[in-house]
């Protein structure tokens, strides 16, 4: 009983780590993101970002989510959240004007995605960044004069 016990505690600290291998290689990995965000504002399907790899679809989405720990959708869908953020952070475009920059449908289909990838709709969230930046210049202004 001991001994195998010894075994089965040698076998898991000689147990070399698995390497993670069928993702995609580091040029298509930068390729594909830059066409993603160059195209941000369009629909971007999976069969061009595979065609651009010179990858069968079914292949280079495996790959892709092998490299990037996400479906290529759902990177894209990340990817356009991010910029809606910085959309409404900086600009003072209207949400629908904002949907549509960032490629989504409509803005009712923006503010679902954005609600649940955020856990709050697209304009609480801008009132909340809002009110937050008053009061950052306000407390950053105190620090430089004192």
């Amino acid at each position: 009983m001991a001994h195998s016990q010894q075994n089965a505690a040698l076998a898991a600290v000689t147990e070399s780590p698995k390497k993670t291998t069928g993702g995609l290689t580091p040029w298509r990995e930068r390729l594909v993101k830059q066409l993603i965000l160059d195209r941000l504002d369009e629909t971007v399907e999976v069969c061009e970002l595979a065609r651009a790899c010179a990858l069968s679809r079914s292949h280079f989405s495996r790959a892709f989510k092998c490299s990037t720990g996400l479906s290529p959708q759902d990177w894209i869908r990340n990817q356009r959240i991010a910029r809606a953020k910085q959309l409404i952070q900086n600009t003072d475009l209207t949400l629908t004007q904002i949907s549509l920059e960032c490629g989504f449908c409509d803005q009712a289909h923006f503010c679902h995605i954005f609600t649940r990838s955020e856990g709050i709709n697209p304009f609480a969230w801008r009132c909340r960044v809002a009110r937050a930046r008053p009061l950052r210049s306000t407390y950053t202004a105190q620090l430089h004069a004192q």
